[in-house]
């Protein structure tokens, strides 16, 4: 009997896995077209790294040469952001070790160029939730939160449109990134606000 319900789990399991990858290989064949020459996703999905290093360089700098405390401590949380976003992301490629879709599914996924990493998760998107996050926890406003959010969420779609992420990929640097910057946001809290008695 235990051998029978043993049986029927893994069969369950094996169904339900090839059911779970053939929605996200058809969803990114939908998206990624055979030849991915758009500039504009290009051009979005590269803006990722020049954003993450100019958006808390500049909180620094403007924080140094005006002396404001907040401004340099909101610099440092995305730093501190981008940091432990690294790191989670980073370690999650290398232990999970999933294959770019256009190495599982050359047939059908067309990528931009070749990656030298790992697929899950997305650098580019957890990097710009990462950044998006910040800036919204940061500066609560309407006009900061929409253009960062709308900028992240360009970034992941075009890692699907140019072949080099599984839509889960993305949905998991979105969280990384996002949970990455609350992160920061408690711990600069916790360990850098001057208690008042």
């Amino acid at each position: 009997m235990m051998q029978k319900i043993k049986a029927f789990v893994f069969i369950l399991f094996i169904s339900l896995n090839t059911h779970a990858q053939n929605w996200e290989v058809n969803l990114l064949n939908n998206i990624n077209p055979q030849q991915p020459s758009s500039g504009f996703w290009q051009k979005t999905s590269s803006s990722t790294y020049a954003v993450s290093v100019g958006v808390p360089a500049t909180q620094l700098i403007v924080g140094f040469i005006k002396k404001d405390r907040q401004l340099q401590k909101q610099g440092w949380e995305t730093v501190g952001a981008l940091a432990i976003n690294t790191l989670v992301t980073q370690g999650l490629k290398y232990t999970i070790n999933r294959e770019r879709p256009y190495e599982k599914y050359p047939l059908l996924i067309h990528p931009y160029q070749i990656e030298g990493d790992k697929s899950f998760p997305s650098g580019h998107t957890s990097t710009a939730f990462a950044v998006a996050t910040s800036l919204s926890l940061q500066y609560k406003k309407w006009y900061v939160v929409v253009p960062a959010y709308a900028w992240a969420s360009s970034v992941g779609y075009s890692r699907l449109y140019l072949g080099e992420h599984y839509p889960t990929d993305v949905l998991a640097g979105a969280a990384i990134g996002a949970g990455s910057a609350c992160l920061s946001r408690y711990l600069n809290k916790k360990l850098f606000t001057k208690k008042t008695h």
